[in-house]
């Protein structure tokens, strides 16, 4: 009689040396954070596809799209924090996104970018940012934030 062993090896764990983090200010609605996560992190693969993993096929070779490679991290904080983390991912030139209360109020990507663009960088009515970039500048941008829960 024999025995297979299906079990797989044990796999290292991976660590990045780079970090995909998104900022929640603090008082949204469930559906507002998941919403404004959802948005954030769709633009990081086309401004910076190393992040975008390799297509998914399951076991009868159904395909599914590619997905990050690495985890994205989501944080929040108040109000102040997200315009102090908007302003330290400026000056560290990380990649990023924002996205702004007027967005809740839009439909489309054009009213969406319109809505951005008619305020200057200091004003915007921050609810969420995503930055990506090395680990050590992206913790140091959301210095003071928390883990989401």
């Amino acid at each position: 009689m024999t025995s297979t062993d299906t079990s797989a090896a044990p796999v290292a764990p991976v660590r990045f040396d780079t970090k995909i983090a998104v900022l929640l200010r603090d008082d949204l609605a469930p559906w507002q954070r998941l919403n404004v996560t959802a948005f954030l992190v769709s633009g990081l693969g086309t401004e910076v596809p190393e992040v975008i993993g390799e297509p998914y096929a399951d076991a009868d070779s159904t395909p599914y799209l590619p997905m990050f490679r690495q985890p994205v991290l989501v944080f929040e904080g108040p109000a102040a924090l997200l315009t102090t983390a908007h302003s330290r991912a400026l000056a560290r030139a990380l990649p990023r996104a924002v996205f702004t209360a007027d967005l809740f109020a839009t439909g489309h990507d054009a009213a969406n970018r319109a809505a951005v663009r008619a305020v200057p960088g200091a004003a915007l009515d921050l609810v969420g940012l995503a930055v990506y970039g090395p680990r050590n500048a992206v913790d140091k941008t959301l210095k003071g934030a928390t883990m989401h829960p």
